[in-house]
């Protein structure tokens, strides 16, 4: 079976960027942009913010599980997975059992001032505002939880002043998997 890997962080840190180089380092692979199957919802889509509802909570749930049978079967069937992801206040839980099975969990966490920099650099008016009012919000959530992710065998990378291909490497590396 072809390695998974889950890459979360906050926004703006660089996660479907690196999830695409990723797989793309592979011959056979899949990138799974969790927020594009979470966007699939015509109506009614639950956006995060700092209140987390129900509703919210629930669109989330179905997402990940969603992510979580199509990776098992990709992988199953030869390619390598990306997932990426963003960390949330619940501490990514519908992963769990991937990651107790072997998949490879990364955390993408450079400073949050390079994550606003990013932000800044891709989006404007009022997405640029609420990615960046989310930007705080994350890393209050992911800077206590880091080195807890980290104990259970997480990459945390501080790809503050690394490039794409760097982050790639280090992430390869961290597998186990030759490049």
């Amino acid at each position: 079976m072809q390695p998974i890997f889950l890459v979360v962080g906050g926004p703006g840190v660089g996660k479907s960027t690196t999830s695409r180089a990723l797989a793309a380092s592979f011959a056979s692979s899949i990138h799974l942009p969790v927020d594009d199957l979470r966007h699939m919802v015509v109506s009614g889509l639950a956006l995060p913010n700092p209140e987390w509802d129900d509703e919210l909570v629930r669109q989330i749930r179905l997402a990940r599980e969603a992510a979580v049978r199509m990776a098992e079967s990709y992988a199953a069937a030869g390619f390598a997975v990306v997932l990426d992801d963003f960390f949330d206040p619940h501490g990514l839980v519908e992963y769990r059992d991937l990651l107790g099975r072997g998949a490879i969990g990364v955390v993408l966490y450079p400073t949050a001032e390079e994550a606003r920099r990013r932000n800044a650099a891709r989006s404007s008016g009022e997405e640029g505002s609420y990615i960046d009012a989310a930007i705080g919000h994350a890393y209050a959530v992911l800077g206590s939880a880091v080195e807890g992710l980290a104990g259970e065998g997480w990459l945390v990378l501080d790809t503050t002043d690394m490039d794409v291909a760097a982050v790639v490497a280090a992430i390869r590396e961290h597998a186990g998997v030759a490049v």
